[in-house]
């Protein structure tokens, strides 16, 4: 009937997440239909943030109310800012600000659901409707935040995360090269065919060759024969570090200990490790030892006082591609891997036992409650990574770069080189730690 049909829309537009894909998508999960749901609206507002960075979106800008105008006292002294010159940073800094407060709601509303019977679990899968117009809000009055220190301390703010996030693509790279090898390795011993071991050979050493020839290229761009002393010292440093970390995952103790570590996982891990020692280089102030500088400011040579944030050089542009990537693999990952599940707050998934019977039951509702005996991953966790995930890609589109004492210039800190070298740093010995930990704590079990 009409009523029926109606009433089944309304309950689509405010129910659960399967109900919106009920009709065009296969048999689906509902925790994997969430998290690529709440994931879109991360995309969202990455696009948003793209298009109000391109220059000729960006001059359209000032027309904003309080943008610009009154823009606020610095420590007491009334000043008038022409802000023309970096609009399209406030105006990302303004979007990376209201999925940051999106997703940290959720974070705090979800915090300790056990199950899908928690009723906090009904808004976590549904009323996705509502749950735009919360974001369309909290976007609207990001736009109002009046100028002044925001832009300062919000900078500190998206430091942090994206030092998380950086760590947490690392994690999930682990996560993912783990997986990777476990399953060609399973199909090896299952089809007795010695092309698997053949294929991971050479994938290994393509990313042992890119990796070699990444740092190739970075002594030779980013440093000088004279000079460029830290750019020398960090890529050498990052570059004995993944040696050690390559040798650490061989050695014979570690590979009694966990025998599905191996060179596949240390290969990626170093390619990641010297892209982010790239990334960094790329944010070094001084101009002779960065060319990425000379890229930035040359889209406006009548302003290169002031450089434009132009975003789109390749840096960033492979941090964009990596962070889709990394995003995606968050909402549909239900990783095998103990010490990742761990690190990742992941459940070691006992839910899903009674979810087969409840996707045979119903045809129509083709993405089925796998939660019922208990969730799958923890939310309050998935809403942190999103929220990092959203000042990390804030930074990005950025490029680091933040204002000056006098608002006047934006300049590229030291800050965002030391955050990001710290970060590989950090990754590396987090990865160590994944290797060695069995054999330094025999006791706890690790399986």
């Amino acid at each position: 009937s009409a009523a029926g049909m109606l009433s089944l829309q309304v309950s689509c537009l405010c129910g659960s997440a399967p109900c919106l894909l009920c009709g065009c998508c296969p048999s689906a999960k509902n925790s994997t239909v969430s998290r690529l749901l709440f994931t879109f609206f991360l995309f969202l507002g990455t696009l948003v943030s793209i298009i109000m960075i391109i220059p000729g979106v960006e001059k359209e800008l000032h027309k904003l109310p309080g943008f610009c105008e009154g823009s606020g006292s610095i420590l007491g002294v009334q000043t008038r800012v022409d802000c023309g010159s970096f609009l399209g940073h406030k105006a990302v800094y303004r979007m990376g600000f209201a999925m940051a407060a999106f997703f940290f709601l959720f974070a705090a509303i979800m915090v300790c659901v056990r199950s899908s019977k928690d009723p906090r679990a009904a808004v976590q899968n549904g009323f996705w409707f509502f749950k735009f117009l919360v974001l369309v809000g909290i976007t609207v009055g990001a736009f109002y935040i009046p100028d002044g220190a925001f832009t300062s301390v919000w900078f500190y703010f998206g430091v942090v995360g994206s030092f998380l996030f950086i760590l947490i693509q690392l994690v999930l790279l682990i996560d993912f090269a783990h997986s990777w090898s476990q399953l060609w390795l399973r199909n090896a011993s299952e089809s007795n065919a010695k092309g698997w071991y053949a294929a991971l050979c050479v994938v290994t050493f393509i990313f042992y060759a890119a990796s070699l020839a990444g740092i190739a290229l970075l002594y030779v761009y980013y440093t000088k024969p004279e000079g460029c002393t830290e750019g020398k010292v960090l890529i050498s440093i990052n570059l004995i570090l993944c040696l050690i970390v390559s040798a650490v995952s061989i050695l014979p103790k570690i590979q009694d200990a966990q025998p599905h570590s191996g060179l596949l996982q240390a290969s990626l891990i170093t390619l990641y490790t010297v892209y982010v020692t790239w990334s960094a280089l790329a944010n070094v102030p001084t101009q002779t030892c960065n060319p990425t500088l000379l890229v930035r400011n040359s889209t406006d040579s009548a302003t290169a006082a002031q450089p434009l944030t132009t975003w789109w050089d390749a840096p960033s542009i492979v941090g964009l591609i990596i962070f889709i990537l990394c995003t995606l693999f968050i909402s549909v990952r239900s990783s095998d891997h103990p010490q990742v599940n761990k690190l990742m707050l992941t459940e070691e998934s006992t839910a899903g036992t009674g979810s087969e019977a409840a996707a045979a039951e119903s045809e129509l509702h083709r993405a089925y409650d796998n939660e019922q005996d208990g969730v799958s991953y923890n939310y309050t966790f998935f809403h942190l990574c999103l929220l990092l995930a959203a000042l990390y890609i804030m930074m990005t589109l950025t490029n680091w770069y933040r204002p000056d004492e006098s608002l006047q210039v934006l300049r590229s800190p030291w800050t965002a080189v030391w955050v990001k070298i710290s970060s590989s740093w950090a990754g590396l010995l987090l990865y160590l730690w994944t290797l060695v930990a069995p054999l330094v704590l025999p006791d706890r079990d690790f399986s």
